[in-house]
This record gives structure tokens, sequence and C-alpha cells, in this order.
């Protein structure tokens, strides 16, 4: 089945046996065409974007504008520990500015707290794909649209590149100017580089959760250490 074809029947609405992994919800595969990951689900265009850095470009559904941020930053630590610290969503105030407090309410999904802008905002997230030492895949499912990807990639027995993708909505005058002065991009860039003296001065994640989700399909796995 062709790239065409997947996505004519992921935006049908309709799954089959082959599709049976995935969501057939177009929103999700325009939000990984946006991010350029579009290997994440049946329906991505190869042409996405073309550069990377900082755009912004209409969404999919409302006309909206969204914008796109992507850093990388390396750790020294393996890969494992790197991806496994990052399922232990509810620890990421210690290390994600503005960032009060996320719940985890089940496998798939999280409940956000932040200060944005000087604006309190809570939403929820749905996690859509999440592959062990290699990506987690995120969009909101209330409150301003927002989305992302962390990306994990082995450098060495003990070094990870980490790539963080997020793509949102500035709401109102307040982010939006926030936005133009890069607002977003350097709260990114100061997340990933507490992330890595947290992770590099403990040496060992907090805690794991090696499961694995695919859309719908949410696969158990081990949890702690």
């Amino acid at each position: 089945m062709g790239t065409t074809e997947r996505r004519d029947l992921a935006n049908s609405g309709r799954c089959d046996r082959y599709l049976s992994r995935w969501p057939c919800i177009d929103r999700v595969v325009w939000l990984a065409n946006f991010l350029r990951i579009g290997d994440v689900l049946p329906g991505s265009v190869s042409h996405a974007l073309g550069s990377t850095g900082n755009e912004t470009h209409k969404g999919h559904e409302r006309g909206i504008a969204m914008t796109r941020v992507e850093k990388t930053i390396d750790v020294d630590v393996p890969v494992r520990t790197a991806y496994d610290q990052w399922t232990q969503f509810e620890e990421f105030p210690r290390f994600m500015e503005g960032v009060t407090e996320v719940r985890q309410l089940d496998d798939k999904r999280l409940h956000w707290r932040a200060s944005v802008a000087g604006k309190e905002e809570e939403w929820n997230a749905e996690i859509i794909e999440q592959t062990p030492d290699t990506r987690i895949v995120w969009r909101s499912t209330s409150g301003a649209e927002n989305g992302g990807a962390v990306h994990f990639a082995s450098l060495g027995p003990e070094q990870t590149r980490v790539t963080v993708i997020m793509a949102y909505e500035p709401e109102g005058i307040v982010e939006t100017a926030g936005d133009k002065l890069g607002f977003m991009d350097r709260r990114l860039t100061g997340d990933l580089e507490r992330f890595k003296r947290y992770i590099e001065a403990r040496g060992t994640e907090t805690g794991a959760w090696r499961g694995e989700i695919h859309g719908d399909v949410v696969e158990s796995g081990s949890s702690g250490l």
C-alpha cells in the first residue's frame, strides 16, 4: 500500500487490518507531517517542511498559525537512561520552566498545568506514539493546539542525542508577542539544558515505563527500576 492510498484511508476515518495499530484521525496525520515525523503515522507527505528551526505555518483545522520549534542536546548517559527518565512525566517540573504539574491519568493521557507568558494554563494531552529508546509523540486534546515529539539517538555507550520538536498555537496577544521575541525558543533551550544537568548529575533514571503506544493501541511494559 503506497503513501497516497494510506493517506486516503486514514482521512476516510476507516481502519483496516493493515492500519489497526494507528489512529484514523486526519488531524493526527497533519500533526505528524507538521512535526516532520511522517514515518510515525500513515498518510505522511514527503515534502512536509524544508528547513529546521523556528517556523510558522497555517494549522490544519481552523486556519490557525502554528509555530514549530526544534532543539537538540547531547547528554552523557546511555540512551536507555535518557529515554526512561523522559517517561517519568510527573518529574517534568524539575527541569521544565513554567511547568507546575504534570499528572499522569493513565498510560496514554496526561494533564498539564503551567505558566505560559505569565498566565496559568491547564490542558490535557495524549500520547500517540511511544517506542522505547526511540521517541515519544504527543498532542493536546484540550486548550490551545499544541503537540510535540522527543527523539533519542545513541551516540555511544554513554552518550545520547535528545531532539525535541514542539508545535503550538500562540493564543492571544501576550503569547503572540512572546513568540515573536523567541519566548518558546529560549524556554525549550533552557529545558533541555536543565534536563542534561539533571540526568547527568543523577546518572540514573528515577523510574521507567517500557511499554509502547501506537495510536489507540497501548502495549504495557515494565515499570520502575
